[in-house]
């Protein structure tokens, strides 16, 4: 039997016999046999094991390469793929390897209990982390694109995988909730050990507040008029009540959370010999420094006019 090998663009044909690449891996194995004193049934499924492990790498990157070239997609609709092929081709490959080592993985099993109780000391984060990974992606209590706090740590989170996962860090080097633009690799197995927050896990929406301080000579009432026209004419916040409402009725058979009123709210504090108006309203957490942006030059803009009087500490 023969198969043929098109030598670049000279297109000559080189005839190599099955044989001689047969004699190839023999050599191969004997050689391996010699210094490892490995029997040459397990050096040929190694091989083979290797084989299918690149092989199905390869198809795996060509299928998401033609993909991203054949169609324009957006880098979240290309992100899912990519994921979504990494699964299924993994998937694969452990069947694949399955069926190969099928005759000979009760021998395995019994070479691994013998050394099972060193490994597990050795492996025990590895263990565990792997053992988060599944906990993550069952119970999902996090996932791609939620704004996370973990212990010290908080973030949006951009991959998860087998052993760790990883944060867009946010704060630290930066003012407020904005993005620092490190990425941090978190191990799973903090999932069991700290306290986790998610800003997005039931809706996506978080309650901030906005504190404007004016006289006590104020027109208080006046003042809370033109606080309310600023903040309502938002483009953001003046959308969110009505998506808040949705999202808590999809939510609610889940978790138990109302809310009386999801519209914004002026509360009024005297302290220190002037008035704080604490403007309480929903957001979503990534937009929260562009909103209070928003709101102050407004804010400020009213002052200018002389239709607002802020308190200024002399």
């Amino acid at each position: 039997m023969f198969f043929y090998v098109l030598k670049g663009e000279e297109s000559d044909i080189m005839m190599v016999r099955k044989g001689d690449i047969m004699n190839i891996i023999s050599v191969i194995t004997e050689s391996i046999k010699k210094i490892s004193g490995i029997q040459n049934e397990y050096v040929v499924l190694t091989l083979l094991s290797l084989i299918l492990v690149l092989g199905f790498r390869l198809m795996c990157n060509i299928i998401i390469h033609f993909y991203k070239k054949k169609h324009y997609h957006q880098a979240k609709e290309l992100f899912r793929f990519h994921q979504r092929t990494n699964v299924i081709f993994t998937i694969i490959t452990v069947f694949a390897l399955y069926i190969t080592w099928e005759k000979h993985l009760a021998n395995i099993i019994t070479l691994i209990s013998f050394i099972s109780a060193g490994a597990t000391i050795a492996l025990r984060e590895v263990i565990l982390n792997l053992f988060a990974g599944f906990y993550i992606k069952v119970s999902r209590p996090f996932v791609v694109e939620d704004r996370i706090e973990l212990g010290d740590i908080k973030g949006d989170v951009v991959l998860i995988n087998a052993l760790s996962f990883k944060l867009l860090a946010i704060g630290e080097r930066v003012a407020d909730n904005q993005s620092n633009g490190i990425i941090v690799t978190v191990p799973n197995s903090f999932v069991f050990s700290h306290n986790l927050k998610n800003y997005t896990t039931a809706f996506k929406y978080i309650w901030s507040e906005l504190v404007v301080p004016i006289p006590v000579t104020s027109d208080v009432k006046k003042s809370k008029k033109i606080l309310y026209k600023i903040i309502n004419n938002n483009e953001v916040v003046k959308e969110i009540p009505n998506k808040m409402m949705k999202a808590i009725e999809e939510a609610s058979s889940n978790y138990r959370i109302y809310y009386n009123n999801l519209k914004p709210f002026i509360y009024t504090t005297y302290k220190d010999n002037h008035i704080e108006l604490c403007i309480r309203f929903l957001v979503h957490p990534k937009k929260e420094r562009n909103v209070i942006d928003d709101v102050w030059q407004n804010i400020i803009k009213e002052h200018q006019l002389k239709h607002l009087e802020l308190y200024l500490k002399s």
